[in-house]
């Protein structure tokens, strides 16, 4: 890929540890990392206004490309010149592809080599855009986590090909191949050779052992880049953001947890780390 509108700038490495603090720099705004990203799904967080989530210390809002391509849809985002307008909102924000609704809304999805994802993400206008990827349940065993891991590859290519403001979004590749070290190791080799702005450890966090969800995630850190910054998708238990920042992820993001005490910690622990 071409140079991108990313700077990612490693401060302080842990001497016994992987994890590391850096500056994000993104279009919109510099992030700190250890970093949690605040969901708000279609463009706001419940209850929360803009101004409070600066407040309490957030650098990044995580927006739904399935749910924001509903409403408000891209037209309307493209009159208003993206969501960032639209939510009256200065800082970062990263949209996800809506991969994670093909398992969520399975029942009303259907799989298929063709990919929109891209072109809603460019109407967004996020800071941070992802891939469409081929989501798939971590307990999923057999053709199904292999098939998941190339159609990702190929989704990649595709993503690559619509995105058409490189110069001002960045695209992120997702590591998929459930908890086969083998699948995982091939897919970081080929999404790698796409060099990516950044990468994301994907497919995580659905219903397996805390052992086999950290070892996916410290080999993927161990075969990543290290001056490209590491985003593990759906993690936000307090547990896993320790453990998974000392294996060396820079990125957090999780729809079910408390985002107030959640950005209260990492906030504090950033403070003291700088």
């Amino acid at each position: 890929m071409s140079a991108s509108p990313l700077k990612f700038e490693i401060i302080a490495r842990c001497s016994t540890t992987k994890a590391r603090v850096s500056k994000l720099h993104l279009p919109h705004y510099t992030a700190d990392t250890p970093m949690f990203m605040a969901v708000g799904t279609q463009g706001t967080m419940k209850g929360i206004t803009p101004h409070q989530l600066e407040e309490v210390g957030c650098h990044v809002i995580l927006g739904n490309t399935y749910h924001l391509g509903h409403r408000p849809g891209p037209d309307l985002l493209n009159k208003v010149g993206g969501l960032h307008n639209f939510m009256k909102w200065k800082r970062g924000l990263l949209t996800d592809s809506g991969g994670f609704q093909m398992v969520s809304l399975l029942k009303l999805a259907e799989i298929t080599e063709e990919e929109h994802s891209i072109k809603l993400q460019n109407s967004i206008g996020a800071d941070i855009m992802m891939q469409l990827d081929d989501v798939i349940s971590t307990t999923t065993t057999g053709q199904r986590v292999e098939e998941a891991m190339h159609r990702s590859i190929r989704w990649l290519d595709r993503c690559i090909k619509a995105h058409s403001r490189p110069q001002e979004q960045n695209l992120f590749a997702i590591i998929q191949g459930g908890l086969d070290p083998r699948l995982r190791k091939i897919c970081v080799e080929e999404m790698v050779k796409r060099d990516t702005p950044g990468y994301a450890i994907g497919g995580l966090s659905g219903g397996e052992s805390k052992d086999d969800f950290w070892r996916v995630v410290t080999l993927c850190t161990d075969l990543l880049p290290e001056f490209k910054p590491r985003y593990c998708m759906g993690v936000g238990y307090a547990e896993d953001l320790v453990v998974c920042s000392a294996l060396g992820v820079d990125m957090y993001d999780c729809g079910k947890r408390n985002h107030w005490s959640i950005l209260e910690r990492l906030t504090r622990s950033t403070s003291v780390s700088n």
